[in-house]
């Protein structure tokens, strides 16, 4: 496993869109791995491959509750409407409120190519939400309804 460089705000790579993962090889679990690694060792509760320079939909997360792995997600479900302040690891000191679903379910395939589905609610929902958007080339800051100061945490 090793921490990949994640890419910034104005890098090209974050506004393409990912194409779908086809192969499902030691390639791809090592990806998988070392963008957990990656993810983790910055403190975030999410990545997504192009992130890392890899235009595949490939996501990671984790809000605390272990490890989520999704290949080629896609949101399949919303409910409601959430306005929380997200950041971004591609856009490091920038914080907004963004407007999400309180509720999402997503099908995708797992590190195996089984089709698998997630319901995921507040924290979780936000996250798959904001993943998936980089899959597609879209970052937070396209929905930021109101930009706020960090808070002391960072």
């Amino acid at each position: 496993m090793a921490i990949r460089n994640i890419r910034k705000y104005g890098d090209e790579i974050l506004r393409k869109k990912a194409r779908d993962v086809t192969v499902f090889d030691d390639n791809l679990k090592t990806l998988l791995e070392d963008m957990a690694e990656t993810m983790k060792d910055a403190n975030g509760v999410g990545l997504a491959a192009p992130q890392v320079g890899i235009l595949k939909k490939v996501v990671v997360i984790d809000v605390g509750n272990g490890l989520i792995e999704l290949i080629n997600p896609e949101i399949v479900f919303e409910e409601g409407e959430v306005v929380e302040v997200e950041g971004c690891l591609s856009i490091p000191g920038v914080n907004g409120e963004v407007v999400r679903p309180q509720k999402v379910k997503v099908k995708a395939l797992d590190r195996n190519g089984k089709k698998i589905e997630i319901e995921g609610e507040d924290l979780l929902a936000r996250a798959l939400c904001h993943e998936i958007d980089h899959l597609n080339g879209i970052l937070f800051v396209d929905k930021v309804i109101k930009f706020v100061k960090p808070d002391s945490e960072g």
